[in-house]
């Protein structure tokens, strides 16, 4: 495919990933990135977790060239902005304000899941210059759908680098933001990480992780397809009863979708299971695995212990990830305090389209004003790592 000017592409939308294959889209996504493979967007779906009752209703795009899929995106229409992790309430606020309607609106991500990856799978095939061209096509087909629709914007939340670059070059508006990452150093255990840092949050760390050993409390990492069907039940009670003390509901996800996940895809789930001394459940956390990744998704306690959220969400991620030789923790979005636990800080990057003219130009200033805060802010949080020396 070298004469852009002669390709010519078919768009089509789905109300249910099922419409595409589990075969089609994993091949179009990388493999190791377990949000974006089928079996997990599905069972979002079949769980109803994602539908238009609770305001996910899934839109996804297939791009073809004759009978060729060509690429494949995530999409959904959002009547809300729960569940995003980029925050756009404002932008929201500032058109009711204005009598203008934020909702419906279009959005590209992993519902619920603040991480990093594709956005759109490409035909692997496909060269830069057509990757390019496609991601242009589909931000015109996705400008039509706003407006022939009156549906106000569209979000690309969380894309890596490369496509976020694919999608700048396209003129649309970038959004930066921040997480917190922890980097395995080829670390050969945690007491080597300890030895990275200085002396003071060195002992920090220590005296937290003492705390949970005078509880006497025992972990223990299963592998998402060994877990018996009373782990998972645990994990779950763990998970609602968690979010119910802290939101008032029991969480976006239900039973039901752990049922899929642990059926579908759990070779690539850690669930950590956390007994006390006379072998009750107390806490647990699901981790997912790549071939370099972890990342520590959900967790939930049915008991209080100081220091138990640090040592299940943090410190056992960090020991997992150095034990199985993964160069990246993703413990999950937000969290100044991870800084002083060794974790970097990162850019996120997102895109958007935004219909009405003026409310565009005036997104697209604040944006960049606040990308040059972001900036600031990572260079400011990488002064506080509490390493001896830049790793």
């Amino acid at each position: 495919m070298e004469n852009n000017e002669a390709l010519v592409y078919q768009f089509r939308f789905t109300n249910t990933i099922s419409e595409i294959t589990k075969r089609q889209w994993n091949e179009y996504f990388d493999a190791s990135q377990p949000f974006t493979r089928h079996e997990y967007l599905s069972a979002l779906e079949l769980s109803q977790c994602v539908s238009h009752k609770t305001g996910w209703q899934p839109h996804h795009l297939v791009v073809t060239q004759g009978d060729t899929i060509v690429a494949l995106m995530p999409l959904y229409i959002k009547t809300h902005s729960w569940g995003e992790y980029v925050f756009d309430w404002a932008w929201a606020e500032a058109y009711e304000r204005n009598q203008l309607d934020y909702y419906p609106k279009l959005v590209s991500s992993i519902p619920f899941t603040p991480t990093t990856g594709a956005r759109i799978g490409f035909l692997p095939s496909l060269s830069d210059i057509d990757k390019q061209h496609v991601t242009s096509e589909i931000i015109t087909v996705i400008k039509q759908q706003l407006s022939e629709r009156q549906w106000s914007s569209w979000h690309g939340l969380f894309s890596h680098k490369a496509e976020h670059t694919l999608w700048a070059n396209t003129g649309i508006i970038v959004r930066h933001g921040c997480q917190f990452h922890w980097r395995n150093n080829h670390y050969v255990d945690f007491n080597d990480f300890l030895t990275s840092m200085s002396s003071r949050k060195r002992k920090n760390i220590t005296k937290e992780r003492a705390q949970i050993q005078k509880a006497q409390l025992r972990f223990t990492f299963v592998n998402g397809d060994d877990a018996t069907d009373e782990q998972w039940q645990g994990f779950v009670r763990c998970y609602q009863q968690t979010y119910l003390k802290r939101s008032g509901h029991q969480g976006y996800l239900s039973a039901a979708f752990f049922k899929l996940i642990a059926q579908t895809m759990g070779e690539s789930i850690r669930l950590l299971m956390i007994h006390n001394a006379q072998d009750e459940l107390v806490a647990s956390a699901l981790y997912f695995v790549s071939n370099t990744h972890l990342y520590g998704r959900y967790w939930g306690a049915l008991s209080d212990y100081d220091g138990l959220h640090f040592e299940a969400c943090y410190y056992q991620g960090i020991e997992y990830a150095i034990a199985n030789q993964l160069h990246v923790f993703d413990a999950g979005a937000q969290g100044e305090h991870k800084v002083a636990r060794g974790f970097y800080p990162v850019a996120t990057y997102s895109s958007h389209v935004i219909d009405h003219p003026a409310f565009s130009d005036a997104i697209e200033n604040f944006c960049q004003q606040e990308q040059a805060h972001i900036k600031l802010y990572i260079e400011q949080m990488t002064q506080l790592l509490p390493y001896k020396t830049s790793n």
